[in-house]
């Protein structure tokens, strides 16, 4: 869908038309665009990768030569594809197509193959191509290699997938996982800033740097610094494998180009002409690359070759000046072709940098979201699977190192093929990667962290859903940091990042939600046309001279790379250009460009320059441009620095300064913190916990319940639409998903039931449905695990078996439908040869119904009846504990059940659903509640649905005036309040009550999985005191505090009852006179005495039986002491 119009046709408020137009629930024609918009980032880039991506790697990676036999060897990729996921090869089946549904189902992985064309060659002779199947990698559901590309909704649901399925996830042995979106630094942009821990690295360097990452078009990422040194020379320093080099910029200079030094020093000095402190240095830098001898460029990089190429693992054939280039070629300013344009690059850095240690130009905060991007699934896919097709090689040269002599009949063909079949797979390594989350790699991939990358897309609700596909988090390596300046949310990522909806706790900061106009550059164009049209506009190219002194000009940076100089005066005149251009998409400026400007300011400012980038992995959102009339996506650095005034509303527009308008004023706001009510009129945490809340509600999370094998799912048996709703909702379609029910709610404190956010809950209501869910657990029973090394055991019963009750089929199942209770007989399997039959009873304390059973096959379609996966529907209505919460954070359990004829009712005889207490609302301030209370009582009786999208009203036209006129017209108190009667009494109640309808949401919070109890059970080993956990009937703890509790009532006999009686009270022999509890021991019987024969315990120190007594302690005590003396220490008891 085209970015232009996406929003222009949001709908103007929310309709019940779903209510009462017919052919709700039919499938459309196609799927719900704004819905298939919230994966595009994932899809989009998981589709770049696969296809040009690809080839782009195979052509990235270096042929890899090896000596065997004297023969040298060289082996390279020259094609390679990804194919859609089909069945293993030789099984019989009617669909070859594998689809996700299945694999869901049989918890296994939604995989496709990739085959490598590699060709081989000795001693310089090609010798062949082979194709060379590389194992299987797993396919992102819905992207271009999935099956399910391009299907209508009728087509999905024909092959068991929800008629919106959004996709963006891979299937990893049954559970859907999602790569999380990583915040990196911005590629290509030399970022000043001060690290004091800098000034470690080594003698004479201090906080002053410059870092870069520097990114090729196939996503291959390393880091690379510049450090001021405090005698005014530069430090280039680089990582390679995980460890780290430290090169004098002079040298990485020399080597780069054929200059002389002192176009080297023109070079360096441009823009500084005048500033004698910086010619020294440089002149200082030239000066020690000449006392080492290196006078030429070749001298410089056989001097490089020599030192590095230990590290570098080339054939010993090269030479010198070969491992020089190679370590230029991948180590340093990788994104630049040439390196004439390395050069280029390394000087503007340099004068950077010493522009910035000079305090001339201000620091660049890493934190800030304009020195960022944003790592993408495709592109981490794309760098993981570039690195595992390098070791593919490295492995195929071990195999040949360790076989290669065995084999008969020379270098064939066959021979080679047999070697490649022993190289290792791509299959595990990827699946490692998504299952677990955890990254194993050499080269580290130019990453911060190795942890974390991957989370399960729970389907809890629709909402918690597809919050996993707008998240973007700062990395795990920031979780464990003491600072929180990295968690501050800065005024720059207006309009990017949600300032509303990050968790509150541990993750706080670190994971962010983009907001809904929020998209991600996945796409990537050539700029080979750009330089040309540059210098058009009036850019010097780069080894030019402009018309102005370099002082007087800015340097002009695409992607990266140099292209120029620009006067100051025609700057802005470029910028213009550039900017018509990219809104009318016109001489083949991609409108996702980014134009930026940084003008100088006579004071210490952010770095000058006309930076221009195009590159993948950037954040972009739509403004409205005013002056050209048509929408623009600016980008995160743009925003900042174009200086864009921004005016939400059509009056904030000051003629002459703003340049850019808002789409609306919600903007700001994530797709999760749209759905807020009136959130502009709640205090700002209440919005955070309802984000986290509207996450964990029990709703309708999908439509094909019978075809998922889900661990746990929970499922509203009545949901509502909302009478009152922002139009977001709509725009999202949430109806297909609701969360929730509509009740009449009143605010009153009554009976003291509701202390401290408890609430009353109508009996009635409850009885007649009022938010009652079930939960669906699936349990998936393989035989070949349980029951390893024989094949002949199946499910099965055994006729006339009295265990199995007759409550199992004849295939050991249980029959569909029937209720089981604890101890039941769940299934049952029989060994074929033996006859001997098992049964398998079920285990859990909460009744259930059987669901449904699928029986499941292995991947190749030839399994025996071993594997089933039995899903239950375990009923769980409402009972006294339940969590449930507003739209507007006001969390609060259920207290009582309390009977209809009890509660107070209005004049028409009408009993509220809830009594909520008027307490929660004054230090909470969410006063979108009570709004939302008058709007959904307005909508119910004039049977509208109220528009809830935050700043529609204002202190002008204030929303009590609006909802408090439509009450009055429905014949209703203006304020919402009503007369209501005393339950018990029939009295009058003396105070009007605040009574309106309101959308609960039930949270999936149960005391049924909460509730802990224990009388005796399992101990611990070591200890003996009760073992802990609700999961293995564990006690429950009696910590330091509660102990406080006890001491500070004097009750000292229950203090001992807790922590000693019920815990690990033990019997013991002490010696009285040595005090040992260690000595005592029962006296060794010589061979004649008679069993039976008492013995009497002896101290081996002391030798006497008499000094023995009993005494009462703990046994971890016992322990204690044990250990103790095994570390040499005595302990005394002294016995009174």
């Amino acid at each position: 869908m085209d970015s232009s119009i996406k929003w222009n046709d949001l709908p103007k408020a929310p309709s019940l038309k779903n209510l009462t137009e017919r052919g709700f629930g039919d499938l459309k024609e196609s799927q719900h665009a704004a819905v298939q918009d919230l994966t595009k980032a994932h899809i989009e880039s998981f589709d770049q990768a696969v296809t040009d991506g690809l080839s782009r790697v195979v052509q990235a990676i270096p042929p890899l030569e090896f000596l065997f036999k004297d023969d040298r060897f060289s082996l390279a990729f020259v094609e390679a594809t990804v194919y859609n996921p089909v069945v293993a090869k030789g099984s019989i089946c009617r669909e070859m197509k594998v689809f996700p549904a299945e694999c869901r189902g049989r918890k296994c992985t939604y995989k496709g193959k990739i085959v490598a064309d590699v060709s081989w060659s000795i001693n310089g002779v090609p010798k062949g191509i082979i194709k060379q199947s590389l194992g299987q990698v797993p396919i992102m559901v819905k992207s271009k290699m999935c099956n399910l590309h391009g299907m209508s909704p009728r087509e999905l649901v024909k092959h068991h997938e929800e008629s919106e399925e959004m996709g963006g996830y891979f299937i990893v042995n049954g559970n859907e996982k999602v790569i999380r979106m990583l915040i990196m630094p911005r590629r290509n942009y030399p970022i000043a800033m001060s690290r004091p821990k800098w000034k470690n690295r080594g003698q004479g360097y201090t906080q002053y740097g410059i870092s870069i990452r520097c990114v090729k078009e196939e996503h291959t990422a390393i880091n690379m610094n510049l450090h001021y040194l405090d005698n005014g020379t530069v430090m280039l320093n680089f990582i390679y494998h995980k460890e780290m080099f430290f090169l004098p910029l002079g040298f990485a200079l020399k080597a780069l180009v054929d200059f002389t030094d002192f176009q080297i020093y023109q070079e360096l000095i441009k823009g500084r002409e005048e500033n004698s402190f910086y010619k020294s240095c440089v002149s200082e830098m030239l000066r020690i690359v000449m006392e080492e001898g290196c006078i030429t460029r070749s001298k410089v990089l056989n001097y490089f070759g020599e030192r590095f190429r230990v590290k570098l693992s080339l054939p010993e054939w090269y030479t010198n000046e070969q491992c020089a280039k190679f370590l230029i070629e991948y180590c340093i300013c990788i994104h630049l072709k040439s390196d004439v344009e390395k050069f280029y690059l390394l000087c503007l850095m340099t004068r950077k940098l010493f522009t910035y240690a000079k305090q001339e130009c201000m620091e660049e905060n890493p934190d800030s979201i304009m020195c960022q991007e944003v790592l993408t699934p495709g592109q981490l896919y794309l760098m993981f699977m570039k690195e595992r097709m390098s070791a593919w090689l490295m492995s195929v040269k071990l195999s040949f190192d360790k076989r290669g002599s065995r084999l008969a009949g020379g270098w064939n063909a066959e021979n080679v093929m047999k070697i490649f079949n022993m190289g290792t797979d791509l299959t595990k390594p990827f699946e490692y990667l998504l299952a677990t989350g955890n990254l194993t790699s050499k080269t580290g991939l130019g990453m911060m962290q190795n942890t974390g990358l991957c989370v399960v897309a729970d389907k809890l609700n629709f909402i918690r859903y597809l919050s996993h596909f707008r998240c973007v988090h700062r990395g795990a390596a920031f979780a464990k940091m003491r600072t929180t300046s990295v968690r501050k949310l800065l005024p720059e990522s207006w309009g990017f990042m949600c300032p509303v909806h990050t968790p509150d706790g541990d993750p706080c900061g670190l994971m962010n939600h983009m907001t809904a106009i929020c998209e991600i550059v996945t796409s990537t164009v050539t700029t080979t046309s750009l330089p040309a049209l540059l210098c058009s506009l009036g850019v010097t190219p780069v080894d030019g001279s402009p018309g102005q002194a370099f002082s007087n000009c800015y340097p002009v940076v695409l992607d990266g790379a140099i292209v120029g100089w620009v006067e100051t005066e025609l700057a802005p005149v470029v910028v213009d250009s550039l900017r018509r251009f990219k809104v009318f998409k016109e001489k083949r400026i991609p409108p996702w460009t980014e134009i930026i400007l940084v003008p100088k300011t006579g004071k210490a400012s952010l770095y000058p320059g006309l930076f221009l980038f195009t590159t993948p992995c950037r954040m972009v959102r739509p403004v409205h441009n005013l002056a050209l009339g048509k929408q623009e996506l600016i980008g995160t650095f743009e925003q900042v620095c174009l200086y864009i005034n921004v005016g939400i509303m059509e009056d904030e527009i000051e003629p002459g300064v703003t340049t850019h308008q808002e789409l609306f004023p919600h903007s700001m706001l994530s797709v999760v913190a749209n759905f807020i009510p009136y959130s502009d009129h709640n205090q700002s945490p209440r919005n955070m916990y309802q984000c986290q809340m509207s996450k964990q509600t029990m709703g309708f999370p999908l439509h094909s319940f019978l075809d998922r094998s889900d661990n746990k799912l929970y499922r509203l048996q009545t949901p509502q639409t909302p009478l009152v709703r922002p139009y977001m909702y709509d725009h999202y379609n949430l109806d297909n998903y609701p969360s929730g029910t509509n009740a009449i709610v009143a605010v009153i404190s009554y009976t003291g039931y509701d202390m401290e956010d408890a609430m009353i809950v109508n009996k009635s209501s409850w009885e007649r449905g009022f938010a009652h869910g079930c939960i669906y657990k699936a349990e998936l029973v393989d035989l070949a695990d349980k029951v390893r090394g024989q094949d002949s055991v199946v499910f099965g019963t055994k006729p006339g078996d009295p265990k199995t009750h007759g409550k199992l089929d004849a295939d050991g199942l249980p029959h569909i439908g029937s209720t089981l209770q604890y101890g039941d007989p769940f299934y049952s399997y029989i060994n074929l040869n033996t006859g001997q039959a098992v049964v398998n009873f079920y285990k859990s304390q909460e009744a259930c119904v059987v669901d449904n059973i699928k029986i499941c096959s292995n991947d190749t379609g030839t399994g025996q009846f071993k594997r089933v996966c039995i899903t239950v529907r375990v009923p769980r209505n409402p009972t006294i504990g339940d969590k449930f919460a507003s739209r507007h954070g006001q969390k609060g359990i259920l207290s009582r059940l309390w009977p209809t004829e009890d509660m107070p009712f209005t004049e028409s005889g009408m009993a509220p659903d809830i009594l909520f207490n008027p307490h929660g609302f004054p230090s909470r301030m969410t006063i979108g509640m009570l709004i939302e209370s008058m709007a959904g009582k307005s909508g119910a009786l004039h049977g509208l649905s109220h528009d809830a999208t935050p700043f529609t009203f204002s202190e002008e036209s204030s929303a009590l005036d609006y909802f408090g006129e439509m009450l009055r017209a429905g014949g209703y108190n203006y304020y919402g309040t009503e007369r209501l009667y005393s339950g018990v009494s029939g009295q009058e109640l003396e105070a009007d009550i605040f009574i309106g309808v309101v959308y609960y949401q039930r949270l999936r919070h149960m005391v049924s999985d909460k509730f802990q109890v224990r009388t005796t059970g399992a101990r611990d080993k070591v200890t003996n005191q009760p073992v802990g956990g609700r999961n293995i009937q564990g006690g429950i703890r009696f910590g330091e505090m509660e102990r406080d509790a006890l001491l500070a009532h004097g009750s000292s006999f229950l203090l001992q009852d807790r922590l000693f009686n019920c815990s690990d009270r033990s019997v013991t022999q002490v010696c009285v006179d040595c005090g040992s509890l260690i000595s005592p021991l029962l006296e060794k019987p010589p061979p004649y005495w008679s069993a039976l024969r008492h013995r009497k315990t002896v101290c081996l120190l002391c030798g006497k039986s008499d000094t023995i007594d009993s005494v009462s302690v703990p046994y971890v005590f016992r322990y204690f002491v044990a250990e103790l003396a095994a570390m040499n220490i005595k302990v005394k008891l002294d016995v009174k």
